[in-house]
């Protein structure tokens, strides 16, 4: 994976579906107004720290930012925390409703 081009890209795509500008969150991060413009032009790559406050901000772990597989990871981490105020078996339900769903989309997509 090319890290150098992916970092910027997931940022400009998380933060797009976030419907926030790159403004917005820089000062919400508590940096200089063009802190993710920057990062998202590739003048720049956040510290450690910096992108753990970037994780932050979205609600999802650095494994969700890299996964390429997950395509809306700010919505699963929602779904993650109200699952977890179910019970077990809604809870389930839920699951088995998200399988479902998964699983008509693949044969579309065929």
């Amino acid at each position: 994976m090319d890290y150098l081009a992916w970092v910027p890209e997931r940022i400009a795509q998380l933060r797009t579906e976030k419907g926030v500008s790159a403004r917005d969150m820089s000062l919400s991060l508590g940096q200089s107004e063009s802190y993710i413009n920057k990062i998202e032009n590739r003048r720049t790559l956040p510290s450690m720290a910096g992108f753990l406050y970037i994780c932050e901000y979205f609600h999802i772990t650095p494994r969700d930012f890299f996964d390429p597989g997950a395509l809306s990871p700010q919505s699963a981490g929602d779904l993650a925390r109200e699952i977890g105020r179910l019970t077990p078996g809604q809870a389930s339900h839920i699951l088995q409703v998200i399988r479902d769903l998964g699983e008509k989309n693949e044969r579309e997509c065929r």
